[in-house]
């Protein structure tokens, strides 16, 4: 059985990532890049289905982990009865190649231990053809166009189509495994230094974390959650997965599994932010320039969702042989949502310009005219109904949250043109903009209930309703706003955290974790409200259910207290820079929360 979710640690050369479990093992690994095939995936079901294990032989009786300071690198101690190691995981930065580096550091004593290495290219299916090299000071692993090359100075056997090594540390010895990646046509990839990669990875991150500006309170978590979205961005495009993993569930044993290596623009105004508020504006210039790639073209053929290249087709699979995650069936690959409409998509992206704009940050020229295609665009169908930021399948709808970005989408490009004098049909946006707003106001508000709904004519709620206020559609103490606060309180919180979807349709759809970035967008709706302790109640609860390495996934289970969904989740880490940001300036008047998109 895999580990829980929130028992595994990031490691990632800004390409790809891993995850390492508390066990010692690497359970998740796509090579060569985040959308390619997992090499180990046993994550989503077993050993069988590709895992590299090192661990003591011996009962372990305690284990703790770390990261090195603001670094990616994984320090994992074993205390057994003999004595005591620490397992030291990294991906250096993508050099020729792409290499995972594992470190066995006698700390006390004498400790056996096991290495077992099992390869299975295309999710868990193929097995690889595995020899010597020719000087045999590497053991390769060849399985059409994959190979792996393992260097380490230990003696390695086969062992049931598997290889596996025993050794023993002692306190001061240092044994490395270095496991490469590259195509099968090429020459095998050269050698590296495990002393020196250790220390070019950690000289790499803390330059890199040096760059932060924040100095706010939970700076740790802030600092952490920054590392994670970088890790998670592909770094030759600056294109950002919202996840490294698929079909982790957002109900255990369900069927809510779907694949989020994939760059979602629903993501783009909050990335932004918090990339920029943080001091990152190389990296949020690099999410700009993706952005404008993948949108280029007819606005009619915009999707919600690209590749980390900008790939369009992003065509949905099963894998049947894999049992899924405890479970949860069925493991898919690809995400059918790209092909969805999705109307707030086009309010993110003129929103995120402008936010770019508005922070004086150099733009490329040929963004102006591709706005005003898209809110040409916009304007003929922002009427129509869709399925929503949380992506329903069946039949489209007219939800509030996708009306108010649409608004959202011409306010912006009416600020835009106004502030830095773009030429623009102002008349024409204008009307539209009003349009749109009493539309949402007469259809999407519920009298009775005194709150926005979820669509047109529900009853029901939804949470993307929160972010009314902070996108500037009304201020949040307008009366209508303040209900539907109270709405969301009473009928979308579960003990203490908030719910994505409406608990009271569960007949409809199963049910699911709390919706951690939800959680987070109702403490910065507290801070607009000038609740702040009511925010800061709600900040810490989710910073405490992180694991003990910081990290977050999608959801959380109540009940059984345990963490669901993708891990880690960028949209998660994402809101929680962007909730830390918006507390600390709330001490300081004078200054904007970063949350509040209207200006």
């Amino acid at each position: 059985m895999p580990c829980p979710i929130e028992d595994y640690g990031l490691i990632g050369d800004c390409e790809t990532a891993a995850l390492v479990g508390r066990d010692g093992s690497i359970d998740w690994l796509c090579w060569p890049a985040f959308d390619s095939d997992a090499c180990f995936a046993a994550v989503l079901g077993t050993h069988k289905h590709g895992r590299w294990l090192i661990a003591p032989t011996e009962e372990v009786i305690g284990t703790s982990r770390r990261y090195w300071g603001d670094t990616l690198i994984l320090e994992t101690r074993f205390e057994t009865a003999d004595g005591a190691v620490d397992l030291i995981d990294f991906m250096p930065p993508r050099g020729n190649a792409s290499d995972v580096v594992r470190l066995v550091r006698g700390v006390r004593g004498r400790v056996r231990m096991h290495m077992q290495l099992v390869i299975r290219f295309g999710f868990g299916t193929d097995i690889p053809w595995v020899k010597k090299s020719e000087d045999g000071s590497a053991l390769l692993a060849i399985c059409g166009q994959d190979m792996t090359v393992l260097r380490t100075p230990v003696e390695t056997r086969g062992e049931d189509l598997t290889t596996v090594a025993d050794f023993e540390v002692g306190e001061g010895d240092t044994v490395p495994f270095v496991l490469t990646y590259g195509p099968s046509h090429l020459p095998v990839p050269k050698p590296i230094d495990p002393a020196y990669a250790l220390q070019d990875t950690e000289t790499f991150w803390t330059e890199w974390c040096s760059r932060c500006t924040y100095q706010g309170e939970y700076r740790d978590l802030v600092m952490r959650s920054l590392i994670t979205l970088k890790a998670q961005t592909y770094a030759p495009t600056g294109g950002i997965v919202a996840a490294p993993t698929t079909s982790l569930p957002e109900q255990l044993g369900g069927q809510r599994n779907w694949d989020y290596r994939f760059c979602w623009l629903r993501d783009a105004t909050f990335t932004l932010l918090a990339l920029m508020n943080s001091g990152y504006t190389e990296e949020a210039s690099a999410w700009h320039r993706w952005l404008l790639r993948a949108a280029a073209g007819s606005p009619a053929n915009m999707q919600i969702m690209y590749g980390i290249m900008g790939q369009r087709r992003l065509l949905e699979w099963e894998a049947t042989w894999l049992p899924g995650y405890e479970g949860a069936k069925p493991v898919r690959v690809g995400n059918a949502a790209h092909a969805q409409l999705q109307l707030d998509v086009y309010g993110e992206l003129i929103d995120a310009f402008h936010q770019w704009r508005v922070a004086k940050l150099e733009m490329d020229k040929p963004s102006w005219a591709m706005e005003c295609a898209v809110l040409q665009h916009l304007a003929e169908i922002w009427h129509k109904p869709d399925h929503g930021i949380w992506e329903r399948r069946g039949p489209g709808k007219h939800y509030v949250s996708s009306k108010v970005m649409t608004w959202v989408a011409f306010d912006r490009g009416i600020k835009s043109a106004e502030t830095f004098g773009f030429k623009a049909p102002l008349e024409k946006w204008r009307v539209l903009r009003d349009t749109i707003h009493r539309d949402v106001c007469t259809k999407g508000f519920d009298p009775e209930m005194n709150a926005f709904v979820e669509f047109y004519g529900s009853k029901m709620l939804d949470a993307s309703i929160l972010l009314l206020p902070s996108v500037g559609f009304l201020p949040p103490e307008d009366p209508r706003v303040r209900g539907t606060l109270a709405a969301v309180e009473q009928h979308l919180m579960r003990d203490g955290f908030v719910l994505r979807h409406d608990p009271r349709e569960a007949e409809k759809q199963p049910a699911e974790g709390a919706f951690l970035a939800c959680t987070l967008w109702l403490a910065d709706a507290y801070v607009l409200a000038g609740e702040f302790d009511r925010a800061q109640e709600l900040f810490a609860r989710v910073v405490a259910i992180a694991n003990d390495l910081g990290l977050l996934a999608e959801e959380y289970d109540t009940v059984v207290r345990r963490q669901t969904g993708n891990f880690p989740q960028a949209l998660t880490h994402i809101a929680l820079i962007n909730t830390a940001h918006n507390l600390c300036a709330a001490k300081t008047p004078t200054e904007k929360p970063a949350v509040q998109r209207s200006k």
